[in-house]
């Protein structure tokens, strides 16, 4: 009996498949559709940074440093011309009052100092001041204005020369100008020493060969009683001793009288 049931069911199962109305479509199940997925965006690397920067980055070309224009030399510093006072040599006045001495005749004669031309204008009381090439400066000239005169013989003029002293004042007056000098020092020339004499003569007083750039004044006169303190009786053939006593002077003033 069961099987027939069974059968039976089942034969009904097949007529109910078989025949009749077909069965209901399904619609199509829709695709699912997926989202697109999204790609994950990795921050770039710092060192790929950099690589981008230093190679897109262009790279300036050295800066070369500006040649320093040529040094010049420095162009010598322009001497200005010194001011030459040449006057020529003439007789003149001499007036010094730290000793007495006022308006003594100096004679201008061409030689050299203590010569025998000199000395005769000495001996009649005047002072003497040889120019030329063995000689000095004329009055207020640049180089050295010798003056020599005796101190014991005749007028005695420069009886009291070796008490000059450094800042005493010497004026000289010939042709309407007047000269001061100052006394800056005081030396001792020997007749017997060539040197000696070259010193007193030189265009600046002590330093032969020198060019002179101001004007000098040599005032001279005989070391006599020096010389024969000492024992020395020396004397050349115009009776002058061996030594003399020089007074060095500079000129400091200039003016029209």
């Amino acid at each position: 009996m069961l099987r027939r049931a069974v059968v039976s069911g089942a034969g009904v199962a097949l007529l109910l498949g078989g025949c009749g109305a077909p069965p209901p479509e399904r619609a199509p199940t829709p695709p699912v559709e997926r989202a697109p997925s999204q790609l994950v965006e990795r921050a770039p690397s710092p060192l790929v940074e950099r690589a981008k920067r230093v190679e897109t980055t262009p790279t300036p070309p050295p800066e070369r440093a500006p040649t320093p224009p040529p040094e010049r030399a420095p162009s010598p510093p322009v001497e200005r011309a010194k001011r030459v006072e040449t006057t020529p040599p003439r007789d003149a006045l001499l007036t010094i009052p730290a000793i007495g001495v006022e308006d003594l005749r100096v004679v201008a004669y061409r030689g050299r100092t203590d010569d025998a031309a000199g000395t005769r204008i000495q001996n009649r009381g005047r002072a003497a001041s040889p120019h030329g090439p063995r000689g000095g400066a004329g009055p207020g000239g640049l180089g050295n204005y010798q003056v020599t005169a005796h101190r014991l013989s005749s007028t005695r003029a420069f009886l009291d020369l070796p008490d000059l002293r450094r800042g005493d004042r010497v004026h000289v007056t010939a042709g309407g100008t007047r000269w001061t000098y100052e006394i800056v020092r005081t030396r001792t020339t020997s007749f017997r020493s060539a040197r000696s004499l070259a010193e007193q003569r030189a265009a600046v007083p002590g330093q032969p060969g020198r060019t002179p750039d101001r004007a000098w004044i040599t005032l001279s006169t005989c070391a006599t009683p020096e010389d024969h303190a000492q024992g020395n009786y020396w004397a050349d053939q115009f009776d002058n001793p061996e030594h003399r006593i020089d007074k060095i002077g500079v000129l400091v003033r200039t003016r029209r009288v």
